[in-house]
């Protein structure tokens, strides 16, 4: 409003009744610009955000996310055993117990239900986290890894996925981006469980030998290619040796746990984005070694 009332008085001294009209306009550019700069940083709604607000947020990932993984696992028309151990694993993983555990089984159970509103659901998380591009990012990430827990990605899941991945405004481009990296994620993560199996088998009674890497150690010999890890970092073998550090940096910028439970990532949830950065860390390590 300030830059509707300034323009139209300077307006008004230096041009007179056509320099009102010119100086109104350009303050309403200028108040327009200055909103949508201010809207961009959470407007006045920032001032007020406390714990309760980051609770209100994690509760909606929470239930959120165990809601689309039950929806995607039933895609096939009933949830395979393969699905219910990875759903449960996951809940491991995330140290669920107790009431926790409860809650996030029932959200899973919603979402296989027929009523179940996938649109609505992902509409209201995409509302809510509109301006965190790295959660909406790991929501998707999260539900491609439910998909592909028995190794295979089906038809229908596919399609899923795309739907949801539209719903929250990514773009087809970057989907393809997020499934081509998390296929290479898997792999690494599949190859790194037999290489440890085979040292569990080959030296038994003996510490197994890992080359420390920062806040990850990278097995020897363990079978990693140049393409597999460039892939992990969603390059290909032309990528410069710039190209893997602008990536490497991105992406762990992308997953730094810290920085996604202020955002609203539930706690509990933080060892998925501790892993990820470890996967991103052995595959940046890797191609420096191997350079």
């Amino acid at each position: 409003m300030w830059g509707k009332i300034l323009g139209a008085c300077f307006g008004f001294m230096f041009g007179r009744i056509i320099g009102l009209f010119i100086g109104l306009y350009l303050g309403h550019m200028f108040d327009k610009s200055l909103k949508q700069n201010f809207d961009k940083v959470g407007g006045f709604s920032s001032l007020f955000k406390g714990d309760d607000d980051i609770d209100q947020r994690q509760a909606l990932f929470f239930t959120s996310c165990f809601g689309v993984m039950g929806h995607i696992a039933k895609s096939n028309g009933r949830v395979s055993e393969t699905h219910i151990r990875a759903a449960s694993l996951f809940m491991d993983e995330m140290g669920l117990t107790g009431d926790d555990r409860k809650e996030a089984q029932d959200a899973f159970k919603a979402g296989k239900d027929a009523d179940f509103s996938l649109k609505e659901t992902v509409f209201d998380f995409k509302e809510r986290f509109a301006r965190r591009h790295d959660l909406l990012q790991l929501f998707l990430e999260i539900q491609i890894q439910m998909a592909f827990s028995d190794g295979v990605l089906a038809a229908q899941e596919k399609e899923l996925l795309q739907e949801v991945s539209k719903l929250l405004g990514i773009s087809k481009t970057h989907f393809a981006f997020v499934l081509k990296r998390y296929q290479a994620e898997f792999s690494f993560r599949q190859q790194q469980q037999r290489y440890q199996q085979q040292q569990q088998q080959r030296q038994q009674g003996q510490s197994s030998s890992y080359r420390e890497g920062s806040g990850h150690h990278v097995p020897p010999n363990s079978g990693m290619s140049r393409t597999q890890a460039l892939a992990l970092l969603g390059l290909n073998n032309e990528a410069s040796e710039r190209e893997v550090k602008v990536a490497y940096r991105k992406l762990m910028a992308q997953h730094h746990p810290d920085k996604l439970v202020s955002q609203g990532l539930p706690k509990h949830m933080m060892e998925l984005a501790v892993k990820k950065s470890q996967d991103i860390q052995a595959a940046y390590e890797y191609l420096k070694k191997a350079a």
